[in-house]
């Protein structure tokens, strides 16, 4: 079995996507072989809010729905009753759970991070879903509270915006 340092430093080693249209309905180049032109369409706030350092997620607000809690990663639509589902924010700071890991050696195609580095699953308080993510540094741990960061500068306009610190403990 492999030792792992405790202090795995996570970097983003990409290039940003670049926009074509912010608004209202925000659209990227995903440059690979060839340019792929993606848009986010109704999940656009999310991906506006990590720029802004801000957690997003999707609730459905319909009263004979029977899922009330948040959803992340969030849907345009309630998987339950296919009602359009309300943004709501998560309060600052986002503290989560590491509810399971893994150490990632090899990340495949477009997750442009330094490898390796621990792939984390996030139990949220009032979430429905329990979203991925990555542990910047650290050793993760199941139990252990991660907080939320964003990369506000220089942002890549995608998912590895949303990465995850050791919470101070006390």
């Amino acid at each position: 079995m492999a030792k792992w340092d405790e202090e795995i430093a996570t970097e983003y080693v990409g290039q940003p996507l670049k926009v074509r249209d912010g608004g209202p309905a925000m659209v990227v180049e995903w440059p690979r072989a060839l340019t792929h032109v993606h848009t986010y369409g109704l999940l656009t706030p999310f991906f506006e809010g990590l720029k802004e350092g801000k957690l997003l997620a999707t609730r459905c607000v319909n009263p004979v729905c029977a899922e009330t809690r948040r959803w992340l990663p969030p849907r345009a639509d309630c998987p339950d009753c296919l009602g359009r589902m309300q943004w709501v924010e998560y309060g600052q700071p986002v503290i989560g759970t590491v509810y399971s890991f893994t150490m990632v050696d090899y990340a495949g195609l477009g997750v442009e991070l330094k490898t390796p580095y621990w792939q984390i699953d996030v139990e949220l308080p009032d979430t429905a879903t329990i979203p991925k993510g990555y542990l910047l540094h650290g050793q993760a741990e199941i139990g252990m509270k991660v907080r939320a960061m964003f990369r506000t500068e220089a942002p890549t306009h995608t998912i590895l915006d949303l990465y995850w610190l050791p919470a101070a403990k006390g």
